[in-house]
């Protein structure tokens, strides 16, 4: 995953975050943070997976 592809996703995830909050629903602020959690695992694991020589 190169960086504008995961800064995009960021970006999104935060903007649901903030989206959830300015209408007052926590279900849509909790799974843009989710969501976000989920962004930086999949980062790490790629990158894990390209640092020890394996494919992505």
């Amino acid at each position: 995953m190169n960086r504008l592809t995961f800064w995009s996703l960021i970006a999104l995830c935060v903007a649901v975050e903030v989206m959830g909050l300015v209408i007052d629903r926590r279900d849509i602020h909790y799974a843009g943070a989710i969501a976000g959690v989920g962004v930086v695992a999949v980062a790490r694991i790629l990158y894990l997976a390209r640092r020890d020589g394996g494919e992505s």
